[in-house]
């Protein structure tokens, strides 16, 4: 697999670098948490990503998308996290899109791929049930219907749920919580009757919701009682380029803290010439350097359908999780007092970094689930 990005890679790169950085500041999610805004993402700013392609990127052109892969979309999201943007491009063109290339059939996918492409269509996976990730301990079920399946249960920490026009139910068929067999994906429209959405606002004030599903009318996905491929399709794509994203953060909260270093005084010198401190500098640029490896490596996998994606996706989750924690943390105190302020936007990676860690599985979950699929 090359681990360098080819030419139309690198311009994607410089595009999404240069948009970030003037239309998506952190002053930008600062505004949006301090104005509590009902959609928790500029609805212009998404305008303009929708308008640049990126939400078909990772579509096919036969489906009205760019065919430019996961690696593309890796690029996009990697800038992303650079100035912490909020958006449901990760939920919808990510997770969401996945989902419907692994499961949907060319009905589905000629109906609904061309309008997550034009902007049009907002999806969010509905998955958990439990403070803790269980790709299937769903308890939700689905019963078949004269129009279609009807769900009912409860889903929880659902990703930009308030705001998306369909969902991604993960529902039972058959078996119990915690089986493979007779999980089912069902679409289910988010203002149909019988269901209730609850927004949340997590730590790093972005999008979740609970979502409540009482007898409510949804469009199979996929076959029934055989969901669990799909999703598992669905759930390590979205989970190597939330890596993406967040190898795009740590970078940026890692320049930020060795700026910091170089400007910040004590005793008549910069902080950054105590050997303690380049100590701890140094380790945070080796971690950095081995997660960049890593999510490039996950990120050529998706495109090439590697047999390895799975154990990649673990890997990569995993180690950016612990990357991301220690980065954020030593961000923070080695900008003192300060940096425990909001005054100073440092915090504000920590945060992130903290949700980030537990969506679709901590560090524990993956170094489990590595070793599983490694036969130990």
């Amino acid at each position: 697999m090359p681990l360098v990005l080819n030419e139309e890679q690198n311009m994607l790169k410089d595009a999404a670098k240069d948009f970030c950085a003037n239309n998506t500041p952190i002053s930008q999610l600062r505004k949006l948490r301090d104005e509590k805004n009902e959609n928790g993402f500029d609805t212009g700013t998404w305008q303009q990503m929708v308008d640049l392609g990126w939400t078909g990127i990772t579509i096919p052109e036969d489906f009205g998308g760019l065919g430019f892969g996961f690696m593309g979309m890796g690029v996009v999201l990697e800038e992303c996290g650079r100035t912490l943007t909020a958006s449901p491009l990760w939920a919808t063109a990510g997770v969401g899109v996945s989902a419907i290339l692994s499961a949907g059939s060319d009905a589905q996918k000629s109906d609904l791929l061309p309008q997550v492409a034009a902007g049009e269509m907002l999806l969010a996976l509905a998955l958990e049930e439990t403070p803790h990730h269980s790709p299937y301990g769903a308890k939700t079920t689905a019963v078949q219907s004269a129009g279609g399946y009807k769900v009912t249960g409860n889903k929880t920490f659902v990703i930009d749920g308030h705001v998306a026009n369909k969902l991604v139910v993960v529902a039972r068929t058959a078996g119990n919580a915690g089986d493979r067999d007779g999980l089912t994906l069902v679409l289910v429209d988010r203002d149909a009757a019988g269901v209730n959405v609850t927004r949340t606002i997590m730590a790093d004030s972005r999008n979740a919701a609970n979502i409540a599903f009482d007898g409510a009318e949804g469009e199979l996905l996929g076959e029934v009682g055989k969901g669990a491929e799909a999703l598992d399709k669905a759930l390590d794509a979205g989970r190597i380029l939330l890596a993406a994203e967040m190898l795009g953060s740590i970078q940026e909260c890692y320049s930020r803290t060795v700026e910091y270093l170089k400007t910040r005084e004590q005793f008549g010198v910069p902080i950054g010439s105590f050997q303690a401190l380049k100590h701890r500098a140094a380790e945070m640029f080796c971690e950095i350097e081995l997660s960049k490896s890593v999510v490039m490596e996950a990120l050529s996998a998706l495109d090439e359908d590697s047999d390895e994606v799975s154990e990649l996706a673990s890997l990569a989750k995993a180690r950016l999780n612990d990357t991301y924690n220690l980065v954020s943390s030593e961000g923070v105190q080695m900008h003192g007092g300060i940096g425990m302020t909001d005054e100073y936007e440092i915090g504000f990676f920590m945060k992130r970094s903290r949700v980030s860690e537990h969506t679709f599985g901590g560090s524990a979950f993956h170094r489990d689930r590595y070793g599983v699929l490694q036969g130990y």
